[in-house]
C-alpha cells in the first residue's frame, strides 16, 4: 500500500529538519558567540525532535539551542512551525530536551520565548516558578524517565508573585505559594528601598528566587541531584525581561 500525501509529507519535512538539526547544533554555538541568528525564511520545521536526535544532544548544546532561539525571537525571526505536522509526529511518542519551570505569567511563555515547538520542552508553570512535590515528581519524570537533558528555571522581570510575597499579600492558598518565595527575600542584598513598590528590588528577588528555587531542587531532589552530579542533566536558571525579551542565563 502506497503512502497517503500526510505522510509523504511528513517524512519529507522529517528529513529536512534532520538534516537542519545536525548543522544547527554545532552552529549554534558560534551563532551566539558571534551575534548571528540562524533562522532559515520559508522553512517550515514540520517534525517532532526525535530521540536519536534528542540523545546525540548534550546539555550545552541544549542550552545553547535555547539561547539562539530567544534570540530568534527577539529579532523577529523565529522558525514556521508546522504544528499540525508537529502534533502528527509526536502523536505516539515525546522526546524532548529540556524541562522548563517557569511563572504562570502569562507575559512570558517559555515555549515562544524560546521559539520550540511541539514535543521539544516539558513545561511547568506556577506563580512564582517555586519548585513542590508535585513539580519535582514531574521534573524527575521529564529527566529519569523521559530523557530530558536540561531543567531550567525561569523568572521574569516584574514578577507579580514576588511582588506579593514581598508585601506580605494574603489570599487563600496564595498566601502559602508566596511563603516560599519569602527565603529569596531575605537573601537578596539590596541597598534601596526594599518594598514592592520599588521594581529594582522585586527584580533582584525574583533573581535570589530562581537562584533559591534551584538550590531546593537539587536538596530536595536525590533523583535531580545524581543525574547532575553523573554530568547527565544541567540544572540551570535564567531570568527573562519583559521589555526587551532577552533571556539572561544567571547559573
Amino acid at each position: 500500500m502506497s503512502e497517503s500525501p500526510i505522510s509523504q509529507t511528513d517524512s519529507k519535512h522529517s528529513k529536512q529538519r534532520r538534516a537542519l538539526l545536525k548543522g544547527a547544533v554545532g552552529m549554534s554555538v558560534l551563532g551566539i558567540a558571534s551575534g548571528l541568528t540562524l533562522a532559515v525564511p520559508g522553512i517550515s520545521y514540520a517534525a517532532a525532535l526525535t530521540r536519536e536526535e534528542r540523545d546525540k544532544l548534550t546539555p550545552d548544546q541544549i542550552i545553547a539551542g535555547m539561547k539562539e532561539g530567544n534570540v530568534r525571537f527577539r529579532n523577529g525571526k523565529m522558525q514556521q512551525h508546522d504544528y499540525l505536522a508537529q502534533k502528527r509526529a509526536s502523536a505516539e511518542g515525546q522526546f524532548p530536551a529540556a524541562v522548563i519551570l517557569s511563572c504562570i505569567d502569562s507575559r512570558a511563555p517559555a515555549e515562544i520565548i524560546f521559539d520550540t515547538g511541539i514535543g521539544e520542552t516539558f513545561n511547568a508553570r506556577v506563580a512564582g516558578n517555586v519548585s513542590n512535590n508535585d513539580l519535582l515528581g514531574s521534573m524527575e519524570f521529564a529527566c529519569a524517565a523521559a530523557g530530558a537533558k536540561v531543567v531550567l528555571v525561569m523568572g521574569h522581570t516584574a514578577c507579580g508573585a514576588v511582588r506579593g510575597a514581598i508585601d506580605g499579600v494574603e489570599l487563600g492558598h496564595l498566601t502559602g505559594l508566596l511563603n516560599q518565595i519569602k527565603p529569596a527575600i531575605a537573601k537578596t542584598e539590596f541597598s534601596g528601598e526594599r518594598t514592592g513598590k520599588n521594581a529594582q528590588f522585586v527584580d533582584a528577588v525574583a533573581k535570589s528566587n530562581v537562584l533559591h528555587t534551584i538550590e531546593e531542587i537539587r536538596k530536595q531532589s536525590e533523583i535531580l541531584r545524581g543525574l547532575e552530579k553523573e554530568g547527565k542533566i544541567k540544572i540551570v536558571g535564567a531570568m527573562y525581561n519583559l521589555n526587551g525579551g532577552a533571556v539572561e542565563f544567571v547559573s
